[in-house]
């Protein structure tokens, strides 16, 4: 009997007090599930669960194996940490939102590598729904989840990384030729935005403050990379918000800051509560300082409208080889 695997099951049932639900986050079906309750029931000699009401609740014996359980499982945890530490690099599983740019992710990297020894950090993509349900079924060790996040008493919250988001715009478009844009310009504009799954929380939070300051999109359009995004702006199909990472990518659109800073982005990792994995506090910090910040915004450069002759930002211009004045010799 393995019954390290059959704890892990029981500490999920125990924890939900549903197995449905139990089997649902686990990712297994619940007769399996009930099966090995009554095996690990039969194992110990005691019933771990009262099934005679409407709500399944713990036995006295069930409370004193949970507490007894998580305590084994993170002994177990701890083990197999000390034993990675001796030869392989132990590997922290984190999720990632989709729409995160390739700036962000290689300083976010790079700043494990640095502050991370012997730690191998596996980024696994994934919008914000299916993180959670990655880390209550032990699928994931840790993820990045963008604010407002939902309060859950099984999940640790780490420090959060906090950037002001500007507007990526068309080089070309009006509201670019200014250091700064305020929402309210952008009337008129479609808005391209993450899809609503990758975080829901933060998508509404986007809609409502552009409302409230007087911009409402003439049309949503979904984006779920930022090369999509950034295409989609260069081709003049709307505006963006963002850290200005992404913008300094394509020589056709412009970032700028919004006037009064209304977009606070703000993005914290997050791991189980029981038998976390030990690496996972640090993973937090590292990705606050790693992602706070983001990029600065480029002085703005005014595009000249079609046909005024003025440059291009993807205009490459060639100098000849300067003749020396034509010279009159003596008559």
């Amino acid at each position: 009997m393995d019954l390290l695997r059959h704890l892990r099951l029981f500490v999920v049932v125990a924890e939900e007090l549903h197995f449905s639900r139990a089997a649902d986050l686990i990712g297994m079906a619940q007769p399996p599930l009930s099966q090995s309750v009554r095996r690990l029931e039969a194992h110990l000699g005691a019933e771990l669960f009262d099934r005679s009401r409407r709500n399944v609740r713990l036995t006295p014996a069930g409370e004193v194996l949970l507490a007894e359980a998580r305590t084994l499982l993170a002994a177990e945890q701890h083990l197999r940490t000390a034993m990675a530490g001796a030869g392989e690099p132990e590997t922290l599983r984190v999720g990632v939102p989709p729409q995160t740019s390739a700036a962000a992710l290689h300083a976010l990297f790079t700043a494990c590598a640095r502050d991370l020894p012997g730690v191998l950090v596996e980024p696994q993509e994934q919008e914000a729904a299916e993180q959670l349900r990655l880390l209550r079924s032990g699928g994931l060790d840790a993820g990045l989840l963008h604010h407002p996040l939902d309060p859950a008493d099984d999940l640790v919250t780490g420090p959060a990384a906090e950037t002001d988001w500007g507007v990526v715009l068309h080089r070309g478009s009006a509201p670019a030729l200014g250091p700064e844009v305020g929402l309210a310009e952008l009337s008129g504009h479609d808005l391209v935005i993450f899809p609503r799954s990758a975080a829901p929380g933060w998508y509404d939070e986007i809609l409502a403050t552009c409302r409230a300051a007087g911009f409402t999109p003439a049309a949503v359009r979904h984006a779920g990379t930022p090369e999509f995004l950034l295409g989609l702006v260069a081709s003049g199909h709307g505006v963006a918000f963002d850290d200005g990472r992404t913008a300094a990518k394509e020589p056709r659109t412009a970032w700028r800051p919004l006037a009064g800073r209304p977009l606070r982005h703000r993005m914290s990792a997050v791991w189980p509560r029981r038998s976390g994995h030990p690496a996972a506090p640090a993973f937090a910090r590292t990705a606050a300082r790693a992602l706070t910040g983001g990029g600065a915004a480029a002085p703005p450069r005014r595009a000249a409208p079609d046909g005024a002759g003025g440059p291009r930002p993807w205009s490459v211009v060639f100098e000849g080889v300067r003749q020396p004045p034509a010279t009159t010799g003596p008559t």
